[in-house]
């Protein structure tokens, strides 16, 4: 049991270090094996995992290799598939929503269940669809799915993965996401979009055959004081020679600790220490999604039939970029800063936006019309290469590194339905923004580049090295 700690007058207690006991003893770590096998366990259940962060780009990378089929089979107007297009993110709305919720009663694996229910039904509707409110349910369901992978898969890693391995392990989420988009964007260069819309049950497949097989995260068991599971679990994740006393003690003594803390509510975010905070990661939301790669990202391959580009090239190129660039990123956060990244993300997010730009003013006006091409192609990948090293995974990190334990549940739930948010927005309007002016629209998302560089510049502190209590007494202080 946790000693009883001071509070102070606002309800936080300032001896309670995140995430997860950030001050163990080093005899803890020295009691865990070193050999392969007190890791197999967490390597294979982060391997199944991640096959819902693989689900979640497959949704993704659905629509943009399949705008034109599904337009032409079933009839559909502009506004029509804008919204088939564009309601995934509502679906993923909710689904982050209820995520924590979810997982929370019935379990991380049990969450990753319900997920994959409502993608397979998402999928087998969209199979079927003979028109646009069935390509909708379908659509929704499947971003349901997506919105409570997109909690419940990195929580289930950082709960099961030792500490050493915490940080590597968590990288892999986002790096399948990019995985799944890519791969859908491929697969629907050569399938019709009712077989790519099946190829969407493989993932869940697989990851409804792992979860057989992998334990449920020890920590939401120590939390509903199933102690006997809680010990097998933990067991099976560190190997069978493993001494698990330390650790299990530990767990269960940030658990109890985690009891006394008091419930935060929304209006809670807004007390004078937290606004700062709240302005960082509201921001970078902002700057992340009205930059307009969702847009990009669900149209690319009308981009390029638009600038006379070979789609089906460009839609390969495009998806082989994004993996490469995103393990790059992945790499290079630790090392040369989460600021820097990003400041160098979005400049790169400009420069893109401008080669876009030019090159339908040039199509538009009938200026040199041979070059439009390449430069639209150069435009798009320098566009899609200079998120994935930065603006797409960085402001999740910092968003978990700049709010205290206390508070860092309500500020995740409402900076994830605002993300999505934007998103819904700018996925919707992509279409309409293109209609009237195809340069207009990456004007529109350059100056929001532009912006958004100017707002890290000014208001992203560099979290790099620093522990999380040394970041937030920083910006406590700004």
């Amino acid at each position: 049991m946790a000693a009883t700690a001071d509070v102070d007058s606002s309800g936080a207690r300032e001896d309670i270090k995140e995430p997860l006991i950030q001050q163990t003893m080093n005899s803890a770590d020295e009691a865990q094996p070193k050999n392969k096998e007190s890791v197999a366990m967490v390597y294979f259940s982060t391997i199944v995992a991640i096959w819902g962060s693989f689900e979640f780009g497959s949704c993704i990378g659905f629509s943009s290799p399949a705008q034109a089929a599904i337009s032409k089979d079933l009839d559909l107007s502009l506004a029509e598939y804008s919204l088939v297009g564009s309601i995934l993110t509502i679906g993923a709305m909710i689904g982050a929503i209820t995520s924590g919720p979810i997982a929370d009663f019935i379990g991380r694996k049990g969450a990753m269940r319900v997920s994959v229910a409502f993608c397979v039904v998402g999928w087998l509707l969209i199979y079927y669809a003979q028109g646009a409110v069935a390509l909708d349910i379908g659509r929704l369901s499947t971003g349901y799915g997506m919105g409570v992978f997109s909690y419940v898969v990195p929580i289930f890693i950082a709960e099961i993965a030792p500490k050493d391995l915490r940080g590597g392990l968590t990288t892999l989420n986002q790096l399948m996401i990019v995985c799944g988009v890519s791969t859908g964007y491929i697969v629907g260069t050569v399938l019709p979009w009712r077989p790519l819309a099946l190829t969407g049950l493989v993932p869940c497949l697989i990851l409804l055959v792992g979860l057989l097989f992998v334990p449920e995260s020890p920590r939401w068991l120590a939390k509903m004081r199933r102690q006997k599971e809680f010990e097998v679990a933990l067991r099976k994740l560190r190997g069978k020679d493993a001494d698990i006393s330390r650790e299990a003690a530990e767990i269960e003594d940030y658990i109890e600790t985690l009891q006394h803390l008091p419930k935060s509510s929304m209006m809670d975010l807004f007390q004078k220490r937290y606004v700062r905070s709240l302005i960082i990661g509201a921001g970078l939301m902002c700057c992340q999604q009205f930059g307009g790669i969702n847009g990009v990202c669900f149209y690319v391959s009308q981009i390029f039939v638009s600038a006379g580009f070979p789609s089906t090239i460009g839609t390969i190129l495009y998806a082989c970029l994004q993996i490469p660039v995103t393990a790059m990123g992945a790499a290079l956060i630790d090392r040369v800063g989460r600021r820097a990244l990003l400041l160098t993300s979005g400049t790169g997010l400009v420069i893109g936006c401008i080669l876009c730009a030019i090159s339908f003013y040039m199509k538009f006006h009938e200026l040199s019309l041979d070059a439009v091409p390449a430069l639209a192609v150069t435009g798009v990948l320098v566009y899609v290469g200079s998120f994935s090293v930065g603006m797409g995974a960085i402001p999740w990190v910092i968003m978990s590194e700049i709010y205290p334990i206390n508070i860092k549940g309500v500020a995740g739930s409402l900076l994830t339905l605002l993300n999505w948010f934007i998103s819904w927005i700018c996925s919707y309007t992509f279409n309409y923004l293109m209609s009237w002016s195809s340069y207009g629209t990456f004007i529109i998302y350059g100056v929001v580049n532009l912006l958004a560089v100017f707002f890290i510049a000014k208001f992203v502190p560099e979290t790099k090295g620093r522990t999380l209590e040394e970041i937030q007494a920083s910006i406590n202080k700004s």
